[in-house]
């Protein structure tokens, strides 16, 4: 594999240009009082690439239990875990990873202390004596490098095929490498599993993260089958080691490990595969003020990417189509809030009627289509019924993005790089059979 070429340099200017091309894109039409129709045009022709990618309910897994029974071998695999002060669930999810069924051979659980001050460290040196399979390195405080760091401080270890990342407070099916075995047969791409919530019935917030997950999930495999771009999520994500050893490991300079990886397999032209059946479950944050931090890391992390590898991204390593996907996405997730932003503004200073209404509009036509071809019939948690509130609260939930962006568009132009991980707090919630 060929290095790809990584920009990092200029995070702030980059920033300030893309935030003032954005805005502008936004209060031109109110400038030059051309009304609503570019927004009527940018809306058609980005729901023409996008709305395609909801458009069919996700295929079942069941081919690969059904494979299963032809499988004779299985592929090694080591399960690694960065975790920083995860006292409240890290004994959980050993005993998770120690129900796996899958040879005992083959399956190595790998967990990284990463500097924590509350206690993860003793508990993991205390199961590390009862398990052999379980292995603990330990971090100091001052080690650098975030997510990233940790997991390439194990990297070095392992003598797997494949890894499993999961999160700390994940949970998942015993059965599931058993089940997911044919698929590990073949290492000519990345798994993301379907991320699920075992905590949504806690309130209106984790019922709406509960469906956000699992559209998100529908629509990446409706990306794949336009031949678009598949990506990691950070939890529950199979990576073939050797292919990520090609790539370089984990980047240590980014505070979203996924993302950037996502980027780097593209570009290498290793594909991801999301499986539907069996997800990983996790635990969703229960505040507004945790939600708000997490999306803030999640969206500084998604525009830092494109920031970093857009040489890369322009060149002939992505083909056309796979191009046209990366660059729809882009322009829906990170452009248009800015542009909503950009026609709030003109709208304010021209005392005029918002001008970029179609775009929302059809955002909001595209959650809700998902949403509606979203199976609400799965292994692992349930996602939570599609109706009444829940559908209004995804709905807002979906347009608080249009906050989220340009605020950490605004805060990468102005601010240096943050230089703490802002990690997100888990409390400890089982998940229910």
């Amino acid at each position: 594999m060929n290095p790809v070429a990584c920009w990092e340099g200029g995070r702030r200017r980059k920033a300030a240009l893309f935030a003032a091309t954005s805005l502008l894109l936004g209060l031109l039409p109110h400038w030059l009082h051309g009304g609503p129709w570019p927004a009527v045009v940018a809306a058609i022709l980005l729901g023409r690439h996008i709305f395609p990618t909801a458009g069919r309910p996700p295929e079942s897994d069941s081919s690969s239990t059904q494979a299963l029974c032809s499988s004779t071998t299985s592929s090694p695999v080591d399960v690694l875990v960065a975790a920083k002060n995860e006292a409240a669930v890290i004994e959980q999810l050993v005993n998770n990873l120690l129900a796996l069924r899958y040879g005992e051979e083959q399956l190595q659980l790998w967990i990284v202390d990463d500097g924590s001050v509350d206690g993860t460290g003793e508990i993991l040196d205390r199961l590390q004596e009862q398990h052999s399979s379980l292995h603990v390195i330990h971090r100091p405080s001052e080690a650098r490098g975030w997510k990233s760091g940790a997991l390439n401080a194990v990297l070095p270890h392992l003598k797997g095929e494949w890894l499993l990342v999961l999160d700390a407070d994940a949970q998942v099916d015993p059965e599931l490498l058993e089940r997911l075995n044919p698929l590990l047969k073949d290492s000519s791409r990345a798994l993301q599993l379907r991320k699920a919530v075992h905590n949504a019935d806690c309130n209106l917030l984790t019922r709406a993260q509960a469906v956000e997950m699992a559209v998100d999930a529908l629509i990446q495999q409706g990306r794949i089958t336009h031949q678009g771009c598949g990506e990691l999520r950070g939890n529950g994500q199979f990576i073939p080691r050797q292919t990520l050893l090609r790539c370089g490991g984990f980047n240590e300079a980014t505070i979203t490990d996924d993302l950037d990886l996502t980027m780097r397999l593209q570009l290498h032209g290793v594909p991801i595969a999301v499986v539907w059946d069996p997800p990983v479950a996790e635990e969703a944050v229960s505040s507004m003020g945790a939600l708000w931090r997490q999306h803030q890391r999640w969206a500084e992390g998604g525009l830092q990417r494109f920031f970093d590898y857009w040489p890369a991204l322009l060149s002939s390593r992505l083909k056309p189509r796979l191009k046209r996907d990366v660059l729809a996405f882009f322009l829906l997730q990170y452009v248009q809030p800015l542009v909503m932003a950009g026609d709030v503004v003109g709208a304010v200073v021209w005392r005029s009627p918002p001008l970029a209404w179609p775009l929302t509009t059809m955002t909001l036509l595209f959650t809700v289509t998902a949403m509606a071809r979203c199976p609400l019939a799965n292994s692992g948690p349930p996602v939570p019924a599609i109706r009444g509130s829940t559908v209004l609260m995804t709905l807002v939930y979906v347009l608080h993005w249009s906050l989220i962006i340009p605020l950490a568009t605004m805060r990468m132009a102005l601010k240096p790089k943050h230089r703490v991980w802002d990690k997100t707090l888990h409390g400890g919630v089982t998940a229910e059979a």
